[in-house]
């Protein structure tokens, strides 16, 4: 730390302003990969409870309940919602054949539930990927500034130089140390997401077919 705080003393407005945004990110990737770490363990754990305990009910209406009540974060309640809605009177959806209308809000529903699991994996590639060239330019001025001012003081040896580029060097570091958890988080929750995509995305396939089938059931 008295390595960074004589950076930041020596500094000027735009070392301290790189060394600031790192902050920012940081802050800003660890938060969201607590949050997202919270949603995709409570997404996991509750579609491996609910899409067994859905079939395993007697009726449609008993199953939706029970869905509902392990969905912690609504994923596969709207796929119920979306398979057993009717469409409006009058209108193009309801002209179509029940298959397309089953498809089409079956679609919309299981990619307003992915949006909801992936939110957040944008800022983690983003900080992963620009946060070590963020701080290397915080070190390329901290090195300018520190020889500007050396220069300025009229005598440059090496000892005089050694520090100031030193210290500035852990500008690169931060930016590391900021990128890399954002990077190994950005790659498990995207396999997180991968695998809970596939179940919803089976979850919505059988949905489907079972509407159809009590279609022809009707008939």
């Amino acid at each position: 730390m008295s390595g960074f705080a004589t950076f930041w003393n020596a500094s000027d407005a735009i070392g301290r302003a790189v060394a600031l945004l790192l902050l920012a990110m940081s802050v800003a990737s660890w938060v969201t990969i607590l949050w997202k770490l919270w949603v995709l363990k409570r997404a996991r754990l509750d579609i491996q409870r609910a899409v067994p305990a859905f079939w395993a009910a007697p009726a449609l209406e008993q199953g939706r309940d029970r869905l509902a009540a392990l969905d912690r974060e609504l994923v596969l309640l709207p796929l119920i919602e979306a398979a057993t809605a009717t469409a409006p009177v009058g209108t193009l959806e309801a002209g179509a054949h029940l298959d397309s209308q089953l498809t089409r809000r079956l679609r919309d529903a299981l990619h307003r539930g992915l949006a909801h699991l992936q939110f957040g994996q944008v800022l983690l590639a983003s900080v992963g990927s620009t946060a070590p060239f963020v701080g290397l330019f915080g070190t390329v001025w901290g090195i300018y500034h520190a020889l500007v001012a050396i220069t300025a003081a009229g005598s440059i040896t090496i000892d005089k130089v050694a520090g100031p580029v030193g210290e500035a060097l852990i500008m690169t570091a931060a930016g590391l140390a900021v990128a890399i958890p954002a990077v190994l988080a950005y790659n498990l929750f995207g396999k997180w997401v991968g695998t809970a995509e596939a179940e919803l995305e089976g979850f919505a396939h059988d949905l489907r077919e079972m509407r159809l089938d009590q279609r022809k059931q009707d008939l």
